[in-house]
This record gives C-alpha cells, structure tokens and sequence, in this order.
C-alpha cells in the first residue's frame, strides 16, 4: 500500500508537474521573456525531475530498468543520430507545412520571445527541460503505468495525452498538437526499446537545433 502511495505520487508529479509550471512560466514571462523570470520556473522544474527521481529510486527501489536505463548500449548514440536527423531534415518540415496550411498557429511567437534569452541560458534551459520531459513522460511515467493498469497501450495513452496537455501554455495548440504525433513516436520507440538515453539526447540534439542554432544562424 505504501509503496503505491509513492507510486502514484510520483506518477502525478511526472504527468501533471511540468504542465502547472509552464502554466507558471507564461505568466510570469507575460510582459518580456527574460533570465530573471524564467530562472526559478527553470529551477522549479529541475527540482520536480530531483523530485520524481527522489521517489522511484529512494522511495519505490525501483531498478535502473525501471527508471528507463535498463538497455543503454553503443547502439543507443546511433538510433539517437538517426531519430535527431529524421525530426529535423523530414518531420519538422512536414509539421511546419501542415501547421501553415492549418491556420492553428506555429512555433514562431514563442520561437521569437525565445531569441530575447542568451544562447547559453536557452541551451541549458533545452537539455533541463526536454532531458526532463523525456525522462518524466516516457520512462517513469510509462513503467509506473504499466506497472498500475497491466496495459502498455493504456500507459502509453495516458502519458502521450499529459505529454500533449503541458505544452499547450507555452506553445498554444497547433504546435502542442505537433507535440501529440512526435510524441507518440518517441513514446512507441520508447515501449520498443526501454532505452530513454537515446529519446534524451534526440530531443535536445533536436531542440538545440531548432530553438538556438537555426535562429542565430538566421538572425
């Protein structure tokens, strides 16, 4: 019994937690994105990552596979390349199309407050928060549902959907709904491996990419 009250802690932590403080976020960088105000929401949201880790490790003994670590290989780097060059040279493009065409709104008012941030703050704010999303959605919250309701299909449903809902603050829903279809693939490669050092690194190298290199190429 004690051990679910963890359990569903840290599941409520890992699927509700980064949505309240992206909420937190956006209104506190409402008037100017800046340092000063997206600091402690960055710190906040390291500190729920310490904390959902704090509760799998210390709290449920959950092993390395269980925490999304069991199948880490050479062969992780490779699959991290190839994941990172198909979102950026085919899926991201495609997303960008299908969103114009849409009229639901892109990536490029949140994109344009970003470029107010330094380079090296943005990069760090990257690894911390997709490093973070990857690990919370994917691998805790995918093995501890799991773990709760038998079903892989309904673990990897109920995290897509929190995955999908924690990005409508910062993004709005046209690109929050890119999120559901490129999420949904790391999430079924995620059930097909257990291996989310690979999921990490893709989404940052594609992060990096698309939020601090392209801009400051083209600026």
């Amino acid at each position: 019994m004690r051990s679910t009250a963890w359990t569903l802690s840290g599941l409520a932590l890992a699927l509700f937690g980064p949505g309240l403080v992206a909420l937190a976020w956006k209104q506190a960088t409402a008037e100017a994105v800046s340092v000063m105000a997206s600091a402690p929401w960055l710190i906040a949201f390291a500190l729920l990552v310490a904390a959902v880790a704090a509760i799998g490790v210390f709290a449920e003994r959950l092993a390395p596979a269980e925490l999304g670590f069991g199948r880490i290989s050479w062969v992780s780097l490779p699959l991290a390349a190839a994941l990172t060059l198909f979102l950026v040279a085919i899926f991201g493009p495609l997303a960008a199309f299908a969103l114009a065409r849409s009229g639901l709104g892109g990536f490029e008012a949140e994109m344009r407050s970003l470029a107010a941030l330094p380079s090296w703050y943005l990069a760090l704010t990257i690894v911390i928060v997709a490093g973070g999303e990857e690990w919370l959605y994917r691998a805790y919250a995918v093995e501890r549902l799991i773990t709760l309701t038998g079903s892989g299909m309904a673990a990897a449903c109920l995290s897509l959907l929190a995955f999908g809902l924690a990005h409508l603050p910062l993004w709005g829903i046209g690109a929050s709904l890119t999120t559901l279809v490129s999420g949904a693939l790391f999430t079924a490669l995620y059930l097909w491996r257990r291996d989310i050092s690979f999921l990490i690194l893709a989404h940052v190298a594609t992060d990096l990419y698309g939020l601090v290199l392209t801009p400051r190429a083209a600026g």
